[in-house]
């Protein structure tokens, strides 16, 4: 089994509250991580998709009474919003008889409603955490292509050949359109959703352009936010916004759409195998966004991701900002010499970073001149990921 570098996080946030809520897309882990975590702690599992499951809750304040001597994991939480009431009422009597860690680990797909209810009645209560699909490091550099072309989540990775791992990207994006966001209340046709999805993956990280795709899908620019506010919140779809600070020049504002998990945006175009992407014209932009959804993935909640573009030319692919205000410049090459642009030293020049990458599919680690280093994903996944953890932990003091 591939470690998930979230257990230790997830660890240490069960053994300080006392109610996480670890969410992310279907089939990403969230149940064999948090089986994990909870195995130590002789934790009890329900399953709420389960109706034998359900049943147990039909009187659920009696159930979880009689179970709170141990931590409990709530398992698709989102299918049982009428549970957060009565979670806050015995957290807060297990506060007043001295217990404040530990209770319950909810775990769900990130539906706007859950969040809002969950924040609402939980407020002061529970940590947030997000579970992505496996990134570079938890895969290791060498398996980085595989990574790429058939994508973080754990079944598809580990699928054994391109051709069964492409069978079950595509089958969960059907369970998704057909099957999970109709559970998650909002009535979109599964066929427009699909199409509109499909657009995305063949405009991958480009700035969002929402007249366009409502010209193309045939309906009004509400649609098009519904459509991916719905996508963003299940953590399938990332929107990079525009670095917004006043630098006197006209800068690009639209947030930049891209499909966090490249491995869902191949099969979505169709795209079978390596040799295929590497044919096939969103190559560039497929491996562009494949490295800052890694980078954003292992720079954790502490490190923020913008890009930067202005009128005149000037642009950074990735731009990080640490909570003490410091920027690193991230471009991204897919050659294996490669050469800085004028724009990225124009924009540097806006900016002025504190660090400043070309990140390359080569392994070695060398200047390009004017304090600029080329960088393998992997090991500046390693510096994202220390840097990040570094400041978390000087937060929890």
């Amino acid at each position: 089994m591939i470690e998930r570098f979230l257990t230790s996080t997830l660890t240490d946030a069960v053994d300080h509250s006392p109610a996480v809520v670890l969410l992310g897309p279907r089939q990403v882990g969230k149940t064999t991580l948090a089986m994990e975590v909870g195995q130590r702690r002789g934790a009890r599992y329900l399953d709420l998709e389960s109706e034998a499951d359900r049943s147990k809750l039909s009187q659920p304040e009696l159930y979880l009474r009689d179970h709170q001597e141990r931590l409990l994991i709530l398992d698709e939480i989102h299918r049982a919003p009428g549970l957060f009431p009565v979670l806050r009422g015995l957290i807060d009597e297990g506060r007043r008889n001295g217990r404040r860690a530990g209770m319950y680990l909810l775990l769900g797909s990130a539906s706007l409603d859950m969040l809002k209810q969950s924040g609402e009645t939980l407020a002061g209560r529970v940590a947030y955490l997000d579970l992505a699909p496996f990134h570079v490091l938890e895969t290791g550099g060498q398996h980085a292509d595989q990574l790429w072309v058939q994508g973080g989540f754990p079944d598809s990775f580990l699928a054994g050949s391109s051709g069964r791992s492409l069978r079950w990207r595509q089958d969960f994006i059907r369970t998704y359109l057909e099957r999970d966001i109709p559970q998650l209340g909002p009535r979109i046709a599964a066929e427009t959703l699909r199409r509109f999805w499909v657009m995305l993956a063949h405009q991958q990280g480009s700035p969002l352009n929402a007249a366009q795709l409502a010209g193309n899908l045939g309906v009004d620019a509400k649609a098009i936010a519904r459509y991916l506010d719905l996508l963003v919140d299940l953590m399938l779809v990332r929107r990079l916004p525009s670095w917004h600070t006043n630098v006197g020049k006209r800068l690009v504002k639209s947030p930049r759409i891209m499909i966090r998990d490249s491995g869902l945006a191949h099969a979505l175009l169709g795209i079978t195998d390596k040799e295929a992407l590497l044919a096939h014209p969103v190559v560039g932009q497929s491996w562009e966004c494949f490295v800052i959804e890694n980078l954003l993935n292992c720079a954790g909640p502490v490190g923020q991701g913008y890009y930067y573009r202005t009128s005149g030319g000037a642009e950074i692919d990735l731009l990080l900002s640490w909570p003490d205000g410091a920027l690193w410049a991230i471009e991204i090459k897919r050659s294996m010499a490669p050469k800085v642009q004028r724009g990225f030293h124009e924009a540097c020049a806006d900016l002025a970073p504190v660090k400043k990458y070309v990140v390359y599919p080569g392994w070695e680690r060398y200047p390009l001149g004017l304090g600029i280093e080329a960088i393998s994903l992997e090991e500046l996944a390693g510096e994202v990921f220390r840097f990040g953890e570094q400041y978390h932990s000087n937060a929890l003091g």
